[in-house]
């Protein structure tokens, strides 16, 4: 298992590996529809989105929990 202290790079990966993996496909087969070179194109913007995504979860991701404790209500 992994320690506990990188819990917060761990769900940053994971969360930019499935957020990025999604909307590269959606905007990919919006853009450019069912074509034959689909996965190719895909996995190109499928990396590009994900060196992006990954750096961006990291840095925004404490910012984001912070305001979310600011909006729940205390149980």
């Amino acid at each position: 298992m992994i320690d506990p202290k990188y819990a917060n790079y761990l769900f940053a990966f994971l969360m930019s590996l499935f957020m990025s993996c999604i909307m590269s496909m959606v905007i990919t087969l919006f853009n450019v529809g069912f074509v034959e070179e689909l996965l190719f194109v895909w996995l190109k913007a499928w990396s590009f989105a994900f060196a992006v995504a990954f750096p961006v979860i990291s840095l925004v991701s404490p910012v984001v929990r912070k305001l979310v404790g600011a909006l729940v209500r205390k149980a």
